[in-house]
């Protein structure tokens, strides 16, 4: 396969962010590996074009901090778990991902040397040149940050162009679409409005990290079959987070 880059492709080097839930499929908890295997083929086919691809993905599916100190666990221990969950999450992409022949490495922000590297940054942008996959895994490293967070930072560090948010909607709505049949879509929103209006792309401090280093946030539907590599070459449905 050619790694020159596809001339359809509107960006180089992107991060995909996605959420545990997304991998649990209709299961309601845990991994659905089929729903895993599908996402892994919407991941590889825009590898397929040449675009440089490091993903984050959530731990909600396993385990999720928030939802354990709300039940009087401690804060930082509930965190903790829940990098651990995203690491199993990481665990079963990567596998998918080499299943199908793509390249892949799984980067964890806590040493954890027998199950995937650590994360040292030139080693990691190393990885994305030589067209790996590279999954960041264990959210920053830190408790009281959430993995949208995460995302922003390792979107940043690796020189991302744009940060791709697939959720099981095509866009950010002025009100939750599936509750209201008057929500209205963005086609584009500021970084400000996101956060006056609370609109749910990701949490504030995501965002704010975000608008500080202008970094694009696309959020689009992971449902619709082709929609990643559809955007990356300029079509489909989907909402632009910009300044």
């Amino acid at each position: 396969m050619s790694t020159e880059m596809h001339p359809a492709a509107k960006y180089k080097r992107v991060l995909l962010k996605i959420s545990g839930e997304a991998l649990m499929g209709d299961q309601g908890y845990g991994l659905h590996p089929p729903t895993v295997a599908r996402i892994a083929q919407e991941v590889k086919s825009v590898h397929d074009l040449g675009v440089e691809i490091c993903m984050v993905i959530g731990g909600g599916n396993i385990f999720r901090g928030l939802a354990g100190s709300a039940q009087g666990m401690e804060r930082t221990t509930a965190d903790y778990m829940g990098m651990l969950a995203t690491v199993m999450n990481a665990l079963a992409m990567q596998s998918a991902l080499e299943g199908l022949g793509v390249f892949t490495r799984v980067i964890s922000a806590i040493p954890m040397d027998q199950v995937c590297e650590p994360y040292i940054r030139r080693r990691a942008v190393r990885h994305l040149e030589k067209k790996r996959v590279c999954i960041f895994a264990a959210g920053t490293g830190n408790p009281y940050f959430t993995t949208d967070t995460a995302a922003t930072l390792r979107a940043n560090e690796m020189s991302c162009e744009a940060i791709f948010k697939g959720t099981k909607v095509d866009g950010v709505y002025d009100k939750d679409p599936k509750k209201f049949d008057d929500a209205k879509r963005y086609d584009t929103v500021s970084y400000d409005e996101v956060l006056q209006k609370n609109l749910g792309v990701m949490d504030a401090s995501a965002i704010a990290l975000a608008r500080d280093n202008n970094k694009p946030i696309i959020v689009f539907s992971l449902d619709e079959p082709g929609g990643f590599r559809g955007i990356l070459a300029g079509e489909g449905t989907y909402t632009k987070v910009q300044g």
